[in-house]
């Protein structure tokens, strides 16, 4: 587990190492970038083997590193999930009835969220695919 290191620990300023992952990208610093994704008319939007099977390759594509998954089972259809990530989350929410899934994608530091998105493609062959960016925690 990643421990916050305060003053009173014992340990100066001077020895404490501290990872950064935002973002240093076209002049921003920002915290990461935030995929929202929606495909549409796809395959396997209520397979849960599939659906985590590809979203563990997208993770490996991205170069982002799991600590957790998870899925939950509507009934009759649908299925909702999030795998955590050391870097932050994918997130997904199926409606096979409506021929539609919708994904979050959040990364940090060196991850790519982008490169995920040929993975999801491939194992879903969505007739649609919408992609809207949003930069997180924007500093400068």
């Amino acid at each position: 587990m990643l421990k916050n290191i305060r003053k009173n620990d014992g340990i100066d300023d001077a020895d404490e190492v501290r990872v950064d992952y935002f973002v240093h990208k076209d002049g921003l610093t920002f915290a990461g970038t935030h995929l929202i994704v929606d495909l549409w008319q796809g395959e396997g939007f209520n397979d849960p083997d599939l659906i985590e099977s590809t979203l563990r390759r997208s993770i490996d594509a991205a170069g982002a590193t799991l600590l957790h998954f998870h899925i939950h089972a509507f009934e009759p259809d649908g299925l909702s999930g999030v795998a955590v990530l050391a870097e932050s989350h994918i997130s997904f929410h199926s409606w096979p009835e409506r021929d539609f899934m919708a994904l979050d994608i959040f990364m940090c530091g060196k991850a790519d969220p982008y490169r995920a998105i040929p993975v999801l493609k491939e194992a879903f062959k969505p007739g649609t695919v919408q992609v809207n960016e949003i930069k997180r925690g924007i500093v400068s």
